[in-house]
């Protein structure tokens, strides 16, 4: 059996009038990312991994933001549509841990529905996928209210 790991990462500026959009849900809260997708950087994130893992290069790479087939775009196309990429190579995902960090809203009401989401997209158990959240402290753009970031790593087996 073949294993490969990738990390991936992505941060977004927080504005108003935005949907906030995290890991395919849509949160209540006055800023949302700014992008040319939807901005969800939990499955931005989680695209880089998966695309890491099978050295397939970034997000950018495979999603131009150059290109206005993706304008608006529901990220959770974008991760079908890496999850694809990697099965064509005869992967499958075997669990992913993913780490939000942005000082508000508060993301643990969410976190089941979030990791529910995910397991379905993912198509794996969701005792394999974990979803957390942290704070900065108040330091940084994640801290301020003007960004988030996430950080994601994902494990593919080949067999």
């Amino acid at each position: 059996m073949k294993i490969r790991i990738g990390h991936g990462f992505d941060a977004h500026r927080l504005v108003e009038g935005r949907p906030f959009v995290l890991g395919g849900i849509t949160i209540p809260h006055p800023t949302g990312p700014l992008g040319h997708s939807d901005a969800d950087v939990l499955a931005h994130a989680l695209c880089d991994a998966i695309l890491g893992a099978c050295a397939l290069g970034d997000l950018g790479k495979h999603f131009p933001d150059t290109d206005p087939a993706w304008k608006g775009a529901d990220s959770m196309r974008l991760l079908e549509a890496c999850i694809e990429m990697a099965r064509d190579l005869g992967f499958e995902i075997s669990n992913v841990d993913v780490t939000v960090v942005v000082q508000l809203p508060k993301l643990s009401p969410h976190l089941s529905a979030i990791r529910e989401r995910l397991s379905s997209v993912l198509r794996i158990e969701i005792g394999d996928v974990s979803v957390k959240a942290k704070t900065s402290e108040g330091m940084g753009y994640t801290g301020d209210g003007t960004g988030i970031a996430a950080y994601a790593v994902a494990a593919l087996v080949r067999p």
